[in-house]
Parts: structure tokens; C-alpha cells; sequence
């Protein structure tokens, strides 16, 4: 590691949610932050924010070439990535699979499965050469306990978590540390862009209801990057306060 440079974290889907409040937290806490999605105005507005030691980039993780060139072209003094905070994903849809639109199906694989992989594998080098890294994928208890309507997005979600038990598996002996943060019911943009901008609908997901809020996964994230290295935290799994587990659904044939 250079020691001579701050300490930094690459954070996808930076925009909103859970990857916003994590950039506000790390800075507070005196990190550079790379702060990436697609959203360009509002990555500007969030760098403006966080001030000096922010660096905004804006592209579509789920693009290969887009994110080698992006990483490639870091200036030296964001070199020292410590955290890779792999955040950007989304759910589309709620539909059966016999009804699901196949378009939601292959932005949630580009999003929530190739973008994580383009952006881990562009940013291990970097990793390696510094001799430590931890690395952080949000997936979600949807990849674990399945729902009607989950399918492709569960899916996506159960590769997160295996993709980083394989992860830490080839990396062990490298320094670098992974863990699968896996949220539940969050209220954050998730619901308005599953159901296509629908703020009504999105609203009563989450209406009398004690949700995680995106500062309580920051602070898991905080948590989790600033332990000692003597251990690593493979799994943790958060669920919302009102949030636990439904009976097997068991259809009656007469």
C-alpha cells in the first residue's frame, strides 16, 4: 500500500440509496471517494457536496468497455483503492416468470451481475499492487429466500453471494478481504424503479412499516471495511425491524 496516499473507496450506484449515503459517510471519515453511476447530475451534485477528495464518474457498469476505460484513466493520486464498495443494482418488475418482460431480465444480469464482475475484475490489479483491499457486494436477502416474483432478481442476488465466498476463496493469500452485505426491506429508490417510476405503488411497499434506512447500511459498510484484518466478515445479512420469514407455500390440489 502507498501510505503517502489517503485512503480511498470506489463506490457503483452512487447516485442514490445505499451507495450516497456511503460515500457521505466515508468522506465524513476523511476517505476519498470515487463516486460512479449514470446519473451524471447527480454525481456532480453529490461531488460538490463531499467536497475536495471526490471524484465523480459517470458511466453504465453493466458496459464492459466502459469500465475499463474508466478505471484505467484513474488519476494517480485515486490509486489507492482500499474499499471497493460494489453497490449499483436494481430490481424490475414483479411479474411471474411466465409474464416477466425479458428486457427487465437482461438489465438486472447487466446491472447486478456483469457490472459487479467488470468493476471487481478491473479493480483487483490495482488492489494487488497496493497489497490489501477489501472488497464489499450488495446483494440482498432475496438471494437467499425466494418470493413470487423475485426470479431473475433473486437470481442475480444468490451470485452476488456466491460470486464473493469464490472471490475470497482465489484471494485469501492475496490480502484482500470480501464480504456479501445482504439488505432487506430498505426504503429507498428500489421500489419506484421495480415498478417503472410508480411513487403511489412504490410508496405502500414500505407504508406502517419500521424499514432499514441507506445510513444503516452505510454504517455496515463503514463497519465491515475498518475491522482488523485478522478477520474477515464473509456474510451479514440485515433485515428491516417489521420483516422476518413467511410459512412454505403449500397448494391445496382438489
Amino acid at each position: 500500500m502507498n501510505s503517502k496516499l489517503p485512503k480511498t473507496i470506489f463506490i457503483t450506484g452512487a447516485t442514490s440509496g445505499f451507495g450516497m449515503a456511503t460515500a457521505k459517510l466515508f468522506n465524513k471519515n476523511g476517505w476519498q471517494t470515487i463516486i460512479t453511476g449514470r446519473r451524471a447530475d447527480r454525481l456532480e451534485e453529490l461531488a460538490a457536496e463531499l467536497g475536495h477528495g471526490s471524484l465523480p464518474l459517470s458511466f453504465d457498469v453493466g458496459d464492459r468497455r466502459s469500465v475499463k476505460t474508466a478505471i484505467d484513466n484513474l488519476p494517480p493520486n485515486f490509486n489507492n483503492i482500499c474499499v471497493l464498495c460494489n453497490n449499483a443494482g436494481l430490481a424490475l418488475g414483479l411479474e411471474g416468470a411466465d409474464n416477466a418482460n425479458l428486457d427487465d431480465w437482461d438489465q438486472m444480469i447487466d446491472t447486478n451481475i456483469k457490472g459487479m464482475i467488470y468493476t471487481t475484475r478491473n479493480i483487483l490489479p490495482l488492489m494487488i499492487e497496493n497489497g490489501e483491499g477489501h472488497i464489499i457486494n450488495l446483494g440482498s436477502v432475496a438471494g437467499s429466500y425466494p418470493y413470487p416474483g423475485g426470479n431473475v432478481y433473486g437470481g442475480t442476488k444468490a451470485f452476488v453471494s456466491q460470486f464473493s465466498l469464490n472471490l475470497r476463496a482465489d484471494l485469501v493469500n492475496k490480502g484482500i478481504n470480501v464480504t456479501s452485505l445482504e439488505p432487506g426491506l430498505a426504503e429507498t429508490e428500489f421500489s419506484i424503479v421495480r415498478f417503472k417510476g410508480d411513487r403511489d405503488k412504490a410508496s405502500q411497499v414500505y407504508k406502517d412499516t419500521k424499514v432499514i434506512n441507506p445510513e444503516d447500511i452505510a454504517d455496515a459498510v463503514y463497519w465491515i471495511a475498518t475491522r482488523p484484518k485478522n478477520i474477515n466478515i464473509n456474510r451479514m445479512e440485515i433485515m428491516a425491524g417489521d420483516q422476518a420469514f413467511n410459512p412454505f407455500n403449500v397448494v391445496k390440489r382438489i
